[in-house]
């Protein structure tokens, strides 16, 4: 079984979830950028932040022989603070970077004009750079959320199948579905959806335009989720060639439309052992 997760935050993660993940299947995946936890104070952090997204994680997924690409943007949570909003000035220097494949994480947290504004300017940056954008619908109210987030894309000029749209569960994935959109699905232990409730929603709407990841970050999540479903969908009597379909070609043609994906195989021991001087190791020669 092949694996993309076209969804997950490696920088919170170990190198125990990268050797994991490599075990378990997953030779690709996406990091979208995103709030951190805790707030930041200037547009400076984000850049820092942004910067290991195109170098950092790169190479530490390289050295388990998983390929990976970036999304960058002002997350919705931030795009709150006066003190984050300059970092939508300097998106565009950032969104040339070969690596980053979508603008994202943008969308909806509370629904305010704010996140209206930093939605609405993201959409049109992902439009001028011919990039697809990754959008985050809200945890709270999700229904009236969706229908604000999709009625957004429509006033926008990126094209709906350029968009997908992110934390969908059971309540929103017709009207989701009916928007012409990507539909995403985030596999958690606790919330959001779990294994078995997305094989339900892929036999009632079938594999098409569906993106399952594992959104795993600093909280309560788990990278192997993407391999859960793929068994489950199996144990369910999907196909080998379905299962293939959702953990692979789909994301691949979603974040494909980009140009700039590089799935060529990433062999560890072909990459080299240290990134500007640093390596992953501890002690020892």
């Amino acid at each position: 079984m092949r694996i993309f997760d076209p969804h997950i935050h490696m920088t919170s993660r170990t190198t125990d979830d990268y050797e994991a993940m490599r075990a378990a299947g997953v030779r690709a995946l996406v990091e979208p950028s995103f709030w951190l936890g805790q707030p930041r104070t200037s547009p400076e952090s984000f850049f820092d932040y942004f910067d290991s997204l195109l170098g950092w994680e790169p190479f530490r997924a390289a050295q388990y022989g998983i390929a990976h690409h970036c999304t960058l943007a002002l997350n919705p949570k931030e795009a709150n603070d006066p003190r984050c909003t300059p970092v939508l000035d300097e998106l565009p220097r950032y969104l040339v970077k070969d690596s980053v494949v979508a603008v994202g994480e943008i969308g909806y947290d509370s629904m305010t004009p704010a996140e209206d504004h930093a939605l609405a300017a993201q959409l049109q940056l992902a439009a001028e750079h011919e990039l697809p954008a990754l959008v985050h619908t809200p945890h709270r109210d999700k229904a009236a959320g969706l229908k604000r987030t999709i009625d957004v894309v429509r006033e926008s000029n990126l094209p709906p199948e350029y968009v997908a749209l992110d934390h969908l569960n059971e309540t929103t994935v017709r009207d989701a579905a009916d928007s012409g959109c990507w539909l995403g699905f985030s596999i958690y232990p606790d919330t959001k959806m779990d294994p078995p409730r997305m094989v339900k929603i892929l036999q009632a709407h079938g594999t098409g335009r569906m993106l399952v990841n594992s959104a795993a970050d600093w909280g309560r999540s788990d990278p192997l989720k993407t391999r859960e479903v793929g068994d489950a969908m199996l144990a369910a009597g999907f196909t080998e060639d379905d299962v293939d379909q959702v953990l692979w070609r789909n994301p691949v043609a979603f974040y494909g439309q980009s140009g700039r994906l590089d799935l060529d195989s990433v062999a560890a021991e072909d990459t080299p052992a240290t990134h500007e001087g640093n390596s992953i190791l501890r002690g020892g020669e």
